[in-house]
């Protein structure tokens, strides 16, 4: 497509593998293959080797290595922590506690639940994307066994006041979890100080690989096991471990929690300038997410009169990847749940675009974006009608 360069502005959907990670990785694949079930040398090997990262995954958490389980992702973690809980502690109540802008993994899990006849309260946001602490405050009641909240979202990168709402689950003596997979290396974590009873990450979004995640589980929650079968990670998660998935879990976030302050304030340089660019150069156009309270490289902006799948294979056209609050390259024609909780109409949730930033940026990538971006932009909005019209009667939406 005579694309000269790609630019990745998509660190929120994955980041590719850091050097330091793949190099940690590479002996398990070849060199120290056993089985950590095993008994003799090399098994022992890739036993150490193991346990070495859930030490790494649990101080950058502020937790006990005895308290991390290794899973296959994020969205595996989401599950066990709900549907554990749920299922642990029937007998005192049915009723959980979620929002309207969870990831998929979360609102799918707890869509299935209420098939089971658990009943779910799903929390209203503000126009920011922001959760009222006192709305968990009035949805708790004698029924409900866990909050599952998530701590910064993947769309618009509002990140939630997770210490006070963990606090008042805690304070009604209800189980709190969170989905940290977009938290990790971009915001300091300590589950014991915040009282978080149950974290879920996933390395493929902090440089790691792809196939492997964690559970926090603080200990002395009662939890069901999600997959049965052998006595691995002490017996609440079986299956063969992925030892060199998880070395590199364990490698990745070292390197993304070393110096998460002067990560962000290089990666939110760069962000703040592409979107002080953005909205002088392109009218109609509007921030989505918090201003503030928000992840440093996450960059969510809706233009009215486009759609923002014609967006998308313009700019790919250009070597960009980014990616859009309309959910029709996946076959759905439904724009953004995260958008539409947050009160945007349909229309300009349809022209929403995200970039996320990340290590594989540089200032020369967001020159190039702010140079390409308002053309595509233009371009589309000169073959919309409506566009047409709203600049003949001078009217905005936003």
């Amino acid at each position: 497509m005579g694309k000269q360069r790609i630019i990745y502005m998509d660190h929120s959907a994955t980041t590719y593998a850091k050097k330091e990670v793949v190099d940690a990785m590479i002996p398990y694949f070849t060199q120290h293959f056993g089985n950590p079930s095993s008994i003799y040398g090399i098994a022992r090997e890739s036993k150490t080797a193991i346990d070495t990262a859930r030490a790494q995954v649990a101080k950058a958490l502020g937790a006990d290595p005895n308290e991390i389980y290794f899973t296959s992702c994020g969205s595996e973690s989401d599950n066990w922590a709900i549907k554990g809980v749920a299922y642990a502690n029937r007998k005192r109540g049915n009723h959980i506690i979620t929002t309207k802008i969870e990831h998929h993994a979360v609102l799918h899990t707890c869509q299935f639940l209420e098939k089971e006849g658990f009943v779910v309260t799903y929390l209203p946001v503000d126009r920011y994307g922001r959760v009222d602490p006192a709305d968990l405050e009035k949805a708790i009641t004698d029924k409900t066994v866990l909050v599952s909240i998530m701590y910064a979202n993947n769309e618009i990168g509002t990140i939630e006041p997770i210490r006070e709402l963990a606090e008042i689950a805690k304070r009604h003596k209800v189980y709190f979890h969170t989905d940290a997979v977009q938290a990790i290396g971009n915001i300091p974590i300590d589950v014991k100080a915040q009282n978080i009873d149950m974290l879920s990450l996933s390395a493929h979004k902090f440089y790691g690989p792809k196939g492997v995640g964690a559970l926090y589980i603080r200990k002395g929650i009662r939890i069901e096991n999600l997959i049965h079968g052998g006595g691995q990670e002490r017996k609440k998660r079986a299956g063969t471990e992925n030892i060199a998935g998880i070395v590199g879990c364990g490698k990745a976030i070292e390197l993304a929690t070393v110096d998460i302050e002067g990560h962000n304030a290089r990666i939110r340089a760069m962000r703040d300038r592409l979107l002080k660019g953005v909205l002088e150069k392109i009218p109609y156009a509007r921030l989505n997410g918090h201003p503030t309270e928000r992840l440093s490289g996450n960059f969510n902006v809706s233009f009215e009169f486009i759609e923002g799948e014609s967006m998308l294979l313009w700019l790919d056209d250009e070597g960009i990847c980014a990616s859009t609050g309309s959910a029709c390259t996946s076959g759905s024609l439904e724009p953004s749940h995260v958008l539409l909780a947050t009160g945007l109409p349909v229309e300009i949730s349809h022209g929403s675009l995200r970039l996320t930033l990340g290590d594989a940026n540089t200032e020369e990538d967001v020159d190039f974006v702010l140079e390409v971006l308002p053309k595509v932009v233009s371009r589309l909005r000169d073959m919309s009608p409506l566009y047409q019209k709203s600049a003949k009667d001078g009217g905005s939406h936003v």
